[in-house]
């Protein structure tokens, strides 16, 4: 399957300012399934320098610099893959005993994994509710994973394309939230089990709802399978149809444009994805 994507977004001030460097996480990470086909980048007004690094979690990172006063600022990035069907499936859990939860990670990778094993958002409701989920599941690994997924999906879905992610508890409790409440509502529940699990922000082709804006969901390191992608937005296993942008264990962290400004402004920002 062939996909194509492109993101705009354009910031307008209403006087000039000097702007600091802006972090963009707007190359895509690809996956043994996905091949970048072709990517390009355009800003207005031109910057001073670009540079492309990958960042602490291997991330692929831009940073840009500016040398001259602006009162706007465009983003255009577009991006090519070509991304395959695979069987979603297809792995097999080892050590064995990690097909049941809890587990413990091999303590070469337990110790690579503490940044997405934290208990952030873990609170007590948070924790018994996963608990019931995964008896329910019979304490099979995967199968609370799926349970999970489709417990979340249940919820009231809202857009809410600004802000930071509600509390996993505030998730919990009012049942509804947007994708990236979702997500770290998931990755609350796994960790209060021993699971690691990371934010991944950014596409989704073929839903109506959500090509417009930026999507989240959530990968866990399964030993054996390696990291596995789970959208609790839609219910199902992330397959072919995503594209990566940033991973972290943080969520804040994942914003695809941050920066500063100087000077005594206030901004505005319209950002659209068009998919082709």
């Amino acid at each position: 399957m062939h996909l194509h994507v492109r993101h705009d977004s354009e910031y307008t001030y209403d006087h000039p300012v000097s702007l600091g460097p802006q972090t963009l996480y707007l190359y895509p990470r690809t996956y043994p399934y996905q091949r970048l086909l072709r990517y390009d980048l355009q800003i207005d007004p031109a910057p001073s320098r670009i540079v492309r690094n990958i960042d602490v979690e291997g991330n692929v990172q831009q940073l840009v610099y500016f040398d001259q006063p602006t009162d706007y600022l465009t983003i255009r990035s577009e991006v090519e893959l070509e991304s395959s069907e695979f069987n979603l499936f297809d792995f097999v859990l080892f050590p064995f005993d990690t097909q049941r939860i809890p587990f413990r990670y091999p303590a070469p990778e337990q110790d690579l994994l503490l940044p997405y094993l934290e208990r952030v958002g873990v609170s007590e409701r948070v924790e018994s509710w996963a608990r019931q989920l995964a008896s329910q599941a019979n304490w099979q690994t995967v199968a609370f994973l799926m349970t999970l997924n489709q417990t979340i999906r249940a919820f009231t879905y809202e857009v809410r394309e600004v802000g930071a992610p509600y509390p996993p508890e505030q998730t919990l409790t009012l049942m509804r939230g947007s994708c990236r409440d979702y997500t770290t509502l998931f990755m609350a529940a796994c960790r209060s089990l021993g699971m690691a699990a990371r934010f991944v922000s950014g596409y989704l082709f073929g839903n109506p709802q959500q090509e417009h804006q930026l999507h989240a969901w959530v990968e866990v390191y399964l030993p054996g399978a390696g990291w596995r992608g789970f959208d609790p937005t839609e219910g199902t296993v992330v397959g072919n149809r995503h594209i990566f942008l940033t991973s972290t264990a943080k969520p804040e962290l994942a914003a695809p444009i941050s920066g500063t400004f100087q000077g005594q402004a206030s901004s505005t920002l319209r950002s659209e994805l068009y998919f082709g």
